[in-house]
């Protein structure tokens, strides 16, 4: 399982049918199903709902050992993921508080990079630093995700060969993985946007590649307790 979670929340609005992420996501029986339904219209990017909590904040996927509570897909499965405006409609009609998740690196859509809470701020700070422009960067109080162009296993590998260490708490979410996506509101709380995905003059939402990340991404987990060499997927 592909997990990612996120940093804090921010006042920064993304694409969620012009609401502000930090408004009453899980409450408002609209905010998510307009979020979900932009992203498929507005970006085309493939998306389902993902587990409910229950009413004592666990996971309704019935695990006690799931290590991602209210942030993955279970029915429908990822591969059932749509860029379908009405499909997608349709879903948070039926289950209006569902969590968005994103299916990584299908059809086009971005892959992501993600780090523990505790390395994004100095990442993004360093990025800054050295220039690099990045793409949406979403936050939850766990984990923050930054998404990049797809990529292949291939293409990762050869990125990874070049790096002396790749710290395990340094993850890599491409084809068969998942990211929630704001207003979601997680176990571990709500998903927001850092940076939101804002289209250039050409309507279009820039990518990063992942080499353009990866070296301030290293070294920011590197830099995090906990980390280990570890193999991407």
């Amino acid at each position: 399982m592909r997990e990612i979670l996120g940093m804090r929340r921010t006042n920064g609005k993304g694409e969620s049918g012009g609401k502000d992420d930090n408004g009453s996501g899980h409450g408002d029986d609209r905010a998510l199903r307009d979020a979900a339904s932009g992203y498929a219209r507005r970006w085309g990017w493939p998306v389902l709902p993902g587990v409910e909590r229950g009413a004592d904040g666990r996971c309704d996927c019935g695990k006690a050992t799931c290590v991602v509570p209210g942030a993955h897909p279970l029915d429908p499965e990822l591969l059932a993921a749509s860029s379908d405006p009405r499909m997608v409609r349709w879903w948070w009609t039926v289950r209006p508080t569902a969590p968005i998740i994103l299916a990584t690196g299908t059809d086009g859509a971005p892959c992501a990079l993600s780090l523990p809470a505790a390395a994004a701020p100095w990442a993004q700070a360093e990025l800054a630093n050295r220039g690099v422009r990045t793409g949406p960067v979403l936050v939850t109080p766990t984990r923050a995700c930054w998404l990049v162009a797809p990529y292949d296993p291939a293409e990762l590998g050869e990125l990874l060969y070049a790096q002396d260490l790749v710290p395990g708490s340094l993850r890599f979410h491409s084809a068969g993985g998942y990211v929630p996506l704001p207003p979601s509101e997680l176990a571990a709380g709500r998903a927001a946007w850092l940076r939101g995905p804002w289209p250039g003059r050409d309507g279009r939402i820039r990518l990063p590649r992942t080499a353009a990340l990866l070296d301030v991404l290293v070294e920011a987990a590197i830099r995090t307790p906990g980390g280990g060499s570890r193999l991407a997927h």
